[in-house]
């Protein structure tokens, strides 16, 4: 299995809005983004701290990319 890198939720929404996502809105520690396809999700960002293994793969589900594939695109 594939260990996913650890991120913060400045470095997931930068990552995300460079394979097409914007910030539609935020609310209070949360942003949501949106792909022009109506793929949506939530970003939480809380000062400094990484977004937790079990999230970020919710996160992944959410935009349906793998996990091979997110890494790959991280690691260009």
């Amino acid at each position: 299995m594939t260990k996913l890198p650890a991120l913060t939720g400045k470095e997931l929404i930068y990552f995300l809005q460079k394979m097409g996502f914007y910030v539609v809105r935020q609310r209070g520690s949360h942003i949501i983004l949106q792909h022009n396809d109506k793929r949506s999700t939530v970003i939480p960002i809380h000062s400094g701290e990484s977004i937790g293994q079990g999230f970020l793969s919710k996160i992944l589900r959410d935009i349906e990319m793998t996990k091979d594939e997110f890494i790959a695109f991280v690691n260009k």
